[in-house]
This record gives C-alpha cells, sequence and structure tokens, in this order.
C-alpha cells in the first residue's frame, strides 16, 4: 500500500461526543412516564414487539443503563467531521500502526450506526494483538451515513445511495488515499455496491455481507437455495417490511413518534434486532442489552429517527436487484440473514468474486453478532486485493476462526 497523504487540517476537524446531563435526565424523565399500549392478542411476535419485552427493555434502559460509559467508549477512537457534498459528515478514522495497512471504509446500514463496527476496529487495525498476522492490518474509516448519528441531517432531497458513494470517494481522497477497500451490509452494501458500480480511482474492491444479486427475472425451475431466497425476500418484504414501508413511503410521520417517544424509538429498532438475528427465540439471545441500547440511544441523542429512515424514501426505486459488477468482489453469507442468497445467484452477478465465505451462524446485523466471523472473513476476503492479485477462483470459508475478546 501507498503511505497516504497527510489530510488537509482545515477541511476535517476533531469531533467528541458529548451529550449534555439534562438531555440523559430528560431520557429518563420520558421513561418513567411511557404510556403503555395493550398487551398483544398473539402469544408471538407476529403483532409486533410483545409488551412484556419491551417494559423490560425499557426498564433497563431508564433504570441501569450508562450512556456515559458508552459514550467513553466511543471517544476512545479518534472522530471527526467534514464538510461533503454541503453536509458535515462524521466519522471515525483509526490507523494502524503497520505502514502498508489497507484502508479500509465500513458503512453501516439502517437501524445500524458506528455502533456495530466498534469491536472490529481493533482486530482490524492491530490484528497481531488480536491472535492475527501484521500483513492483514487496516487502516479503517466508519463514517456515519447522512441523516444518522452524529453526520448533519440533509434539508434537500437527493441524497441517494449513489450521492452517498460519491461522497465516500471524496472522503477517502480527502483522508490522503490514492488506493483503499470498502465493506458493508444492509444499507451500507448498497452504498459499497454503488461504489463497485461507479470504479472510482483508487478502488481496489469491496466485500459484502448483503448481497444484491438477485436475477431481473427469477427462474421457474429454482434449486433448493434459490427457492429458500425467494422465499426469504418474501418473508423481508411481507410480515418484515413494514418498517421499511413506512418509511420508503411517510418518514416524516413516523418521525413524530419516535422522535417524541424513547419507549416507541426502543421498540422501533428491538423489533428488528428481534426479527434479524441469528437467535433462539429473543434478540437477547444474539445481543447483549447493553448493545442494543448503545444503538437505540445513539438515535434517540441526535434525534435522527426521521432523518435516518428518509434514506427509504429517497432510494425507493431501489430493488435486491443488483448491478453486475465486475471489480473484485468478496461476499460472506450469514446463515440467518433475511433475504439470504445462493452462490449461483451471487456468482452470475459478481464475474470477478475473490472470495466466497459461508459463516457457521449470524444473522442480518454481523458486525454486531458475530464481529470475529466478520474480522476474519475480511482479512481473507480483501487479502488478495494487498498483492495486486486478481483471482479467478474465489477462496472459501466457513467461518471458523480464534474467538476475539469481547467488551
Amino acid at each position: 500500500m501507498t503511505a497516504p497523504t497527510p489530510p488537509d487540517s482545515t477541511l476535517v476537524h476533531p469531533f467528541t461526543v458529548s451529550i449534555p446531563d439534562a438531555e440523559i435526565d430528560d431520557l429518563r424523565l420520558r421513561l418513567a412516564r411511557t404510556r403503555w399500549p395493550d398487551p398483544e392478542t398473539v402469544d408471538d411476535w407476529s403483532q409486533g414487539v410483545r409488551v412484556a419485552n419491551a417494559r423490560s427493555l425499557v426498564d433497563y434502559w431508564e433504570h441501569r443503563y450508562d450512556w456515559r460509559r458508552f459514550e467513553s467508549e466511543l471517544n476512545r477512537f479518534p472522530q471527526f467531521l467534514t464538510e461533503i457534498d454541503g453536509l458535515d459528515i462524521h466519522f471515525l478514522h483509526v490507523r494502524s500502526k503497520n505502514p502498508h495497512a489497507m484502508p479500509l471504509i465500513l458503512t453501516h446500514g439502517w437501524p445500524g450506526s458506528i455502533v456495530e463496527f466498534l469491536k472490529l476496529i481493533g482486530p482490524l487495525t492491530d490484528p497481531v494483538s488480536f491472535g492475527g498476522d501484521a500483513a492483514d492490518s487496516f487502516d479503517v474509516v466508519v463514517p456515519s451515513l447522512p441523516g444518522f448519528g452524529f453526520s448533519q441531517k440533509p434539508t434537500e432531497t437527493g441524497w441517494t445511495v449513489s450521492r452517498i458513494a460519491g461522497a465516500w470517494v471524496e472522503l477517502m481522497k480527502r483522508l490522503g488515499y490514492p488506493s483503499w477497500a470498502a465493506q458493508g451490509g444492509d444499507w451500507g452494501a448498497v452504498v459499497t455496491t454503488a461504489l463497485g458500480a461507479m470504479q472510482p480511482e483508487g478502488l481496489l474492491g469491496i466485500h459484502l455481507n448483503t448481497q444484491y444479486a438477485f436475477p431481473a427475472q427469477i427462474p421457474d425451475a429454482l434449486s433448493p437455495e434459490q427457492r429458500y431466497a425467494v422465499e426469504t425476500v418474501a418473508l423481508y418484504t411481507g410480515d418484515l417490511g413494514g418498517s421499511s414501508h413506512l418509511q420508503g413511503t411517510k418518514p416524516e410521520t413516523v418521525g413524530f413518534a419516535l422522535a417524541d417517544s424513547p419507549a416507541g424509538q426502543a421498540a422501533w429498532i428491538y423489533e428488528k434486532f428481534q426479527s434479524k438475528t441469528d437467535n433462539h427465540g429473543l434478540a437477547e439471545d444474539a445481543l447483549s442489552i447493553d448493545d442494543m441500547l448503545d444503538a437505540i440511544s445513539l438515535y434517540w441523542f441526535t434525534n435522527s429517527a426521521a432523518s435516518s429512515g428518509r434514506i427509504y424514501w429517497e432510494n425507493k426505486s431501489a430493488t435486491l436487484v443488483g448491478p453486475k459488477l465486475t471489480l473484485p468482489v468478496a461476499v460472506t453469507v450469514f446463515p440467518r440473514d433475511i433475504p439470504r442468497l445462493p452462490r449461483s445467484w451471487i456468482e452470475d452477478t459478481y464475474s470477478n468474486l475473490i472470495h466466497y465465505g459461508e459463516a457457521d451462524k449470524g444473522g442480518h446485523f454481523a458486525a454486531l453478532e458475530q464481529p470475529e466471523i466478520l474480522v476474519s472473513e475480511i482479512r481473507t476476503g480483501l487479502r488478495p486485493l494487498r498483492s495486486g492479485r486478481r483471482s479467478t477462483r474465489p477462496s472459501r470459508s466457513t467461518g471458523d476462526v480464534p474467538t476475539l475478546p469481547h467488551r
């Protein structure tokens, strides 16, 4: 890798998270005064979040959750703001001690945030300390999508995934990286796929843990894996698609409720953790309560329910049929992802597939659920790019990796 050019200090400014005590006190008062809906009339989650589970989560948020703990953890990472295309973009930027580290931009989705990547930063930037090889070092850049977290909220329309991808190109250029790679899942994968389609100068290749590779026309005869993909996309657009439909049509309407009620904001995100993680009946099987509330609290304190939801509205014409990509692409398929695509469709869409990995566990929120597996897959998947090799036969892995420490 070529050493980066130091960023222009007049364009990139340090940032520190500091939520006023008054806002934390206000949150607890609002939680204490929650007006609860009547309980569901079913004994499962088919009507949405169960009242008993929501009460338990909110009680923890009010009485035991420590925002300052998370704030301190976040502030241990170098954070910055820089204005791109009229918006202040917030990002984490952690350089490896290895001067030959590969620059990598990680993009989150909804209801994701920079929270989901925090456990990946140490192993990616300093692999030796986590049982890895120094040759797999990365410089890591983790931006908040426009309207998400501490990035500025757009005040005009037009922030499509292509525009976001263009902003990421400018960000990496501004940080002085002549060559770099990109990774993402959910909307982060849509942005990363858009980067792959653009093939900007310097982009070496991408890694996706969500693949947008459905064929434009579903064949009549389907293999079992292809049929499963069709069934999971039907679930994604059907019973699990309420938030996508509402945010794609009326994000501002739901924004009133979520901006005013922290219990409502919690339930809105909690339902996604429940329905799209690799759990045994409860989201808490896959994610810690603190991890979920870190993510929920970030949405609450930045009042970003409406502004983040608009990514669906801005891109409502987007489909699961992704563009055919010719640059190097590495993918990892997680078993409980929704939807989950078959290898045949992935290979048809990514002609230069340099790595295909199947994790043995994990769902849609791979970075939060299985950080060790995702770290290993990113290292393996992007390794061919380091020497400029272009393999015509993808590597393959099954997600068996050494355990890394959790926070």
